[in-house]
């Protein structure tokens, strides 16, 4: 009788998000703000990708920092002179749509053109939970071991673009990146793969023509 309850109260409670993530969605599509859901392990690289894109990218930029403890990353991302949210989830491993839906108060909106969502720092938790995000945005690092994705095969399932992240030290740390790329291709064929380098500025700049053209896309 027990294991049925939680099964329905899980169930509840993915419905109830659902519908918060959908009002989230049409708040930000009132207020045309394209939001980025962006996941990834602790060290992928999240936070340095989204500071990069900050400085590159030619649009009013937002941010939501979501960690057990956010005043870290939300700290690296105020340097850059952008509003920023910061959410503390505690004992929680990932972000849900409630606890977005309160950060859209403490964020200017009407001045946001893109807003990051930056997930707590894991491959599981979060990928049940749909934030209202226009797109997600996964980003692994081969530091991860190039076993990575066939480990953790959901979150790349329904990935509208994976970032692999570090391919500078790919050769150092014994990762093979094609394999790595051909692994998502074998879960989400049609996906965009773009393999990175933050230190060298590789992949960048397709990242950022890949986000336009979502934001065409989707019309905001």
């Amino acid at each position: 009788m027990h294991k049925i309850a939680e099964v329905e109260i899980q169930h509840d409670i993915m419905l109830a998000n659902k519908r918060l993530a959908k009002k989230n969605q049409k708040i930000l599509n009132k207020e045309k703000v394209f939001a980025i859901d962006v996941l990834g392990a602790i060290g992928s690289g999240k936070t340095s990708l989204i500071e990069n894109l900050i400085n590159e990218m030619d649009h009013q930029i937002g941010v939501i920092a979501g960690d057990v403890i956010s005043k870290f990353d939300a700290g690296r991302f105020k340097q850059h002179n952008v509003p920023v949210v910061g959410l503390n989830t505690g004992k929680e491993c990932h972000l849900d749509a409630h606890l977005v839906e309160h950060a859209f108060s403490d964020l200017p909106l009407d001045e946001i053109d893109i807003l990051f969502i930056e997930n707590v720092g894991n491959l599981i938790c979060p990928v049940d939970f749909d934030l209202g995000s226009h797109i997600r945005m996964v980003v692994i690092s081969v530091s991860e071991g190039d076993d990575t994705v066939e480990k953790h095969p959901l979150i790349f399932k329904d990935a509208d673009l994976v970032v692999i992240n570090k391919v500078d030290i790919a050769e150092a740390v014994g990762a093979d990146q094609e394999k790595m790329v051909s692994d998502v291709h074998s879960l989400n064929p049609e996906v965009k793969v773009i393999k990175t380098s933050l230190k060298t500025g590789q992949g960048l700049q397709d990242i950022i023509a890949s986000i336009e053209s979502f934001i065409k896309e989707e019309q905001i």
